[in-house]
């Protein structure tokens, strides 16, 4: 299996919120999304970084709905569908009305195998044409989503060996950081060896330490739960501020992170599941981080494989 699949970049999250209202409140006027407009189904779209939308919230159960993957452009499709029939995993592609309706030129779309979230994989129609002004924090871009499951060895090989995406750290037994190769951000997913299946955060990456700071402030003001840090990762070499949103559900805040070369990477290494291996200030962590967080379930049918466009 000789081609890979080139990505451009972690391009979005959909999360499932109790109380849209209520969301969007903290979002944007704690967090510093920007909103964009209201979608057709009434979920509510955001924008933090040049893209059409960057985060949406629907109504639901408090967690993961579906993430996105910028793929570098359209002969990706190809190799991504390729290697999802040979590791015999369903994929459908998206109707070019539900491209239309959600800005993509193409995309298409698979149930992860080992923790069930949906993921798809898609180009822009217009790319570059969407401006973020920052608010409260000056955030850079979505950093990376983060899933659980006890499946943790086959979830490893699927990514590495299935997908394309590069290894860069372990902590062992507990994380793996990929990075959608060749994009050069040390992790746009990290993966959990938990028994709970389900997901653990959202990151949104800052371009100084000084939204680091304020925002401890801004949380502690407003009541706002901060579950670790403010602490350094020694795996990726990112300040960190972990906080809860109204449902439970962890998000993050980090500022700074190692990144890689498209050649000659350096191999991933193996960390012990040690506290300062985790955070390098032994910051204290409170134990309702990443315990909140459901992935929605979805179901493509093995006979989609065949990926006609409609």
């Amino acid at each position: 299996m000789n081609q890979k699949i080139r990505y451009k970049k972690l391009g979005y999250v959909e999360l499932n919120v109790s109380d849209l209202n209520r969301s969007r409140e903290f979002y944007e006027g704690l967090v510093g999304w920007q909103f964009v407009e209201k979608g057709p189904a009434g979920e509510l779209r955001f924008r933090c970084s040049e893209d059409p939308y960057t985060v949406v919230l629907h109504r639901g159960i408090p967690g993961h709905k579906r993430t996105g993957w910028m793929l570098e452009d359209d002969r990706q499709f190809d190799n991504l569908f390729r290697r999802l029939a040979a590791a015999d995993v369903p994929y459908e592609e998206l109707s070019p009305t539900e491209c239309d309706e959600r800005g993509f030129a193409r995309a298409a779309r698979m149930v992860d195998p080992n923790f069930g979230a949906l993921f798809e994989f898609y180009l822009l129609s217009k790319p570059g044409v969407y401006q973020f002004t920052p608010t409260l924090a000056k955030i850079q871009r979505l950093g990376h989503v983060v899933f659980t499951t006890p499946k943790f060895l086959e979830t490893i090989a699927f990514y590495r060996d299935a997908m394309n995406f590069g290894e860069s750290d372990f902590i062992e037994g507990a994380f793996a950081f990929f990075r959608c190769w060749p994009n050069p951000f040390h992790h746009g997913m990290g993966i959990g060896g938990f028994p709970r299946m389900g997901y653990h955060h959202t990151n949104l990456m800052v371009s100084e330490i000084d939204d680091i700071g304020k925002a401890i402030h801004r949380f502690n003001k407003a009541g706002v739960p901060i579950v670790y840090g403010p602490g350094r990762h020694p795996a990726s070499g990112s300040v960190f501020l972990y906080y809860l949103d109204p449902d439970g559900v962890t998000c993050e805040y980090s500022f700074g992170m190692e990144q890689f070369s498209e050649t000659e990477a350096r191999e991933p290494r193996h960390l012990q599941p040690r506290p300062e291996n985790a955070d390098a200030w032994l910051s204290p962590l409170d134990p309702r981080m990443g315990k909140t967080g459901a992935i929605e379930r979805f179901e493509i049918k093995p006979a989609a494989k065949v990926g006609a466009r409609a």
